[in-house]
C-alpha cells in the first residue's frame, strides 16, 4: 500500500492565503509540491511536478477555469478542485464542464480542505451542499432549464444578436468580423459574452437555442 503523502499544487494569486491553505494541507498530510500565482504558473507547475491534484482559484490572472480546462487535456488523471469566492452559477458550471472534481468556497473551514481532497482522489466530488441543489436542478428538469436559457436571450445586446445571427448563416468568426468592420477579437468577445448569458458550452449551443427566434 502507498503511504507516501498525496502531492498538490496551490493556484492563488493572494501569498497569504497560500500560505494558510499550505498550513491546512501540509497539518492533513499532504505535501505541497509548487505555489502559484497565475492560471498559466499552475498549468506549468502541474505539468513539472505532477502532483495528484490541483486547487486552483478562478478569478486569479490568466483564469482559473481556462487553467482547469488546460489541465483535464494535459494530465487527465489529475484531480482538479476549485477554490473561490464565487457562488455564481456560471463559474460553478464552467468549472465542472473544464474539468474540475470539487469547487470548495473560501469561506470553507481551512482544517476541513484535507478532508475535501482525500474525498476528491477517492473519486468523491466536493462541492458545498449549498451548490449540490444548482447541479440537481440543472439536470434534473431540462426542460425549464431551456425555457429559462431561452429568456436569458432577452438580455443579448442589439450586436450579440447581429453576431449570433450572422454565425446562424454560416459565417466564419472572421467574416462576421468584416461584415461588421470590427476586429476578430471583439467578436470572439461577443460570442463570449452570449454564451455566458445563455449558459450553453459553445456557439452552436447557443445558435441551436436562438435559431426559432427572430434575430
Amino acid at each position: 500500500m502507498n503511504t507516501e503523502p498525496r502531492r498538490v499544487v496551490i493556484a492563488d494569486d493572494h501569498p497569504m492565503l497560500r500560505a494558510h491553505i499550505r498550513q491546512a494541507l501540509e497539518t492533513g498530510g499532504f505535501e505541497v509540491c509548487a505555489e502559484a500565482a497565475s492560471g498559466p504558473q499552475a498549468v506549468r507547475f502541474a505539468q513539472e511536478h505532477q502532483p495528484d491534484v490541483v486547487l486552483l482559484d478562478i478569478h486569479m490572472p490568466g483564469g482559473g477555469i481556462r487553467a482547469a480546462a488546460e489541465l483535464s487535456r494535459l494530465l487527465p488523471e489529475l484531480a482538479i478542485v476549485m477554490l473561490t469566492v464565487s457562488r455564481d452559477d456560471n463559474d460553478l458550471f464552467d468549472s465542472l464542464r473544464a474539468g474540475a472534481s470539487g469547487y470548495l468556497l473560501k469561506d470553507t473551514d481551512p482544517g476541513r480542505l484535507p478532508e475535501a481532497l482525500r474525498g476528491v482522489l477517492s473519486g468523491e466530488a466536493a462541492i458545498p451542499r449549498s451548490l449540490v441543489a444548482r447541479i440537481l436542478d440543472e439536470f434534473r428538469e431540462p426542460g425549464r432549464r431551456r425555457s429559462e436559457r431561452r429568456s436569458k436571450a432577452a438580455v443579448l445586446t442589439s450586436r450579440e444578436w447581429e453576431v449570433m445571427g450572422l454565425l446562424g448563416d454560416g459565417l466564419t468568426t472572421e467574416e462576421v468580423a468584416k461584415r461588421l468592420y470590427l476586429s476578430p477579437t471583439t467578436i470572439r468577445v461577443h460570442i463570449s459574452s452570449v454564451l455566458r448569458k445563455l449558459r450553453v458550452k459553445d456557439r452552436q449551443s447557443a445558435i441551436d437555442l436562438l435559431r426559432d427566434q427572430p434575430f
